[in-house]
């Protein structure tokens, strides 16, 4: 590797010009646009026989650095084109043939990483083609906001804990207890003791935040309508006086709390919709990308082959360990 370096510094060195850019050169003439196209493609650096330095790459390298970075390469122009040629672009073209010779390109790791790297690169030019969330007009945030009213208008809705018995009389004697020491254990333990509504029993009687329909906010839970009527008739804290119909049972209400009503304007929310709907724009772009791609490259998926992977692959307990570093050689 030595040698290669040292070879390509050598070859490096004999066919270093001057640098022909413009970037950060104020006196520098208008470009005549008959010779831009050649200027660019002037060779300022050969590195090998596999590498060549471009007027072009050079300037864009130079233009895309901040001021401030910019002058830490030289004075004036002419000084950061030199340095910044000798200092970074030969040195990266030089570690680049050596890692080339050494074959570390197709070495597991690396190659994960560099695809991993033309990925990155990948989505982001989706991301800058998309532009910034900024950007979406505000038609498409009212537009998303009306299809989608019901995030951001959110009725009132009740915390409600309630015990559902089979009958009146066992349902008044479970709230005279719960009303002697109105603890969540105390309810919890009666719930599981007396409620015939399972899904409420398993919870210690608690429902969850439930609309005027009954409609809780905790997966398959809903209950009578009358219940939550009845809540609405006492404060925060309070049972009902007495056991509510509800089915063929009677239900002993608490209500534990409440939360307003909330009703967000478009412009409450805009930010948060333009977020969600880029993220849905880079996604559904990558998605079309991802299966073109996979129309016109994938081939020879054999899915019945992942049968034959041991199941505990990347797992030290299994003892099967999936190496990829050079100890696995």
């Amino acid at each position: 590797m030595r040698r290669t370096l040292f070879l390509a510094a050598l070859l490096a060195s004999a066919f270093v010009a001057r640098p022909d850019t413009r970037a950060d050169d104020a006196a520098a003439p208008a470009p005549n646009p008959a010779n831009e196209i050649t200027r660019r493609l002037r060779a300022v650096a050969s590195i090998g026989e596999q590498r060549t330095v471009r007027v072009g790459e050079l300037e864009e390298r130079i233009a895309a650095l901040p001021p401030f970075q910019r002058a830490t390469f030289g004075a004036d122009a002419d000084a950061v084109r030199r340095a910044f040629l000798l200092q970074v672009l030969i040195p990266e073209s030089l570690f680049a043939l050596g890692a080339q010779d050494q074959k570390l390109d197709q070495q597991l790791p690396t190659a994960f990483e560099v695809e991993r790297a033309r990925a990155g690169a990948t989505i982001r030019a989706i991301r800058e083609h998309i532009g910034p969330e900024a950007a979406i007009p505000m038609a498409d945030v009212q537009a998303y906001y009306d299809a989608n009213r019901d995030r951001y208008d959110t009725p009132e809705r009740y915390r409600i804990s309630r015990i559902l018995c089979k009958t009146q009389e066992e349902a008044q004697s479970v709230l005279d207890e719960a009303k002697k020491e109105p603890t969540d254990k105390e309810f919890g333990d009666l719930a599981r003791d007396h409620s015939i509504d399972k899904a409420s029993n398993l919870r210690g009687g608690n429902i969850g935040f439930v609309t005027v329909d009954g409609v809780s906010n905790e997966p398959g839970l809903k209950i009578d309508p009358a219940v939550v009527r009845a809540a609405q008739g006492v404060r925060d804290g309070q049972f009902v006086a007495a056991p509510v119909r509800e089915g063929e049972g009677f239900a002993v209400v608490w209500r534990r709390g409440t939360i307003p009503a909330n009703k967000r304007s478009v412009d409450d929310v805009a930010a948060q919709i333009r977020d969600t709907l880029w993220k849905t724009r880079v996604k559904t772009e990558t998605d079309k990308l991802v299966a073109d791609l996979r129309a016109a490259r994938l081939k020879d998926l054999n899915e019945a082959a992942l049968a034959d992977l041991p199941a505990s692959i990347g797992s030290d307990a299994g003892n099967v360990v999936l190496r990829t570093d050079a100890a696995a050689k």
